[in-house]
């Protein structure tokens, strides 16, 4: 580490030592013996929705902050705000040291070429209301399967929605997230493949727009994760966070959380990993545990594969 580095680093210690107690700093990075600085730690965030949804937003944000996150997605929190409420989740969220890293919001789709123009003009009203929330990344789902219309008519109409709206957004620099959605969860949705979503983005070849990846959808929906990232890495923009069964957090089903974030790190990705599920108990420890997993989980090497006799 350098001087500068060193100067960051203590920087941002001091800051949080000023902003949490001492027991609340215990899900930091130095108590796992990791260097608090950018290449040693993924950028984690957590959406806002699975969590302390009783509390008014602000609160929300400080208990995000306490379990160590300086990040938070949105959803749709923000519909009725009125310029006052924009300012004060501005203040609170500057004052935190959170981002919003993206957002959701989008009531139409892309899928149905019927709506291209709803969705567009959603889209156009959504731009101003991100830039007021100094918010780069919006997410996009292709909505339900159209009945009457080829796979092949809705897999063009997403390019072609997707193509327009990058058109719209790229001026103001905002990313689209094109998102999957597993048959289980809404069997009538069209996108239930990650791969037709990573190729529908390749497809575009567009700068700002990119697949959010989602690792709860795609384990229910396809499984084979760590493949699945290793092929379709350059449209990666959003990695999101839940175990199956129940969209709980990880350690409580059946994905090997720890060998995705190697496998993450091992790729240098450098995008946001999203903590997206109902934690059990606790949501400020639940939330702490799975940060500690995913750094520890960071700055480990990625498990040799053993050798077949055959």
């Amino acid at each position: 580490m350098n001087r500068r580095e060193f100067s960051r680093a203590a920087a941002k210690a001091a800051m949080a030592a000023a902003t949490f107690p001492a027991a609340t700093r215990l899900a930091g990075a130095a108590t796992l013996g990791v260097a608090e600085d950018e290449q040693a730690l993924p950028r984690l965030s957590v959406m806002l929705w699975t969590v302390f949804r009783n509390m008014p937003f602000e609160q929300r944000l400080e208990k995000v902050a306490e379990a160590g996150y300086r990040a938070v997605e949105l959803v749709d929190e923000f519909k009725t705000w009125q310029a006052a409420d924009f300012a004060r989740s501005a203040a609170r969220r500057r004052s935190l040291g959170i981002t919003f890293d993206a957002t959701a919001g989008l009531s139409s789709g892309i899928a149905d070429p019927a709506q291209r123009g709803k969705f567009l003009e959603e889209v156009g009203k959504m731009l101003p209301i991100i830039e007021k929330l100094e918010c780069r990344r919006l997410i996009v789902l292709s909505g339900n399967v159209v009945s009457g219309l080829s796979r092949e008519a809705q897999h063009q109409s997403c390019v072609e929605g997707l193509q327009r709206a990058a058109d719209l957004a790229a001026p103001l620099g905002v990313t689209l997230l094109l998102e999957n959605i597993d048959p289980e969860e809404n069997p009538q949705y069209y996108l239930t493949s990650s791969r037709e979503g990573f190729a529908i983005v390749r497809e575009l070849n567009r700068p700002n727009v990119q697949f959010l990846y989602d690792l709860y959808h795609e384990q229910i929906a396809e499984g084979n994760l760590l493949e699945t990232l290793e092929k379709n890495f350059a449209q990666l923009g959003l990695v999101h966070v839940a175990d199956v069964p129940g969209r709980q957090q990880p350690g409580t089903g059946e994905i090997n959380f720890a060998n995705v974030f190697r496998k993450l790190a091992q790729l240098n990705y450098r995008g946001y990993i999203a903590m997206e599920f109902l934690p059990q108990g606790d949501a400020v420890a639940a939330l702490a545990d799975a940060r500690r997993l995913a750094i520890r989980s960071w700055n480990e090497p990625f498990p040799a594969r053993a050798r077949s006799k055959t």
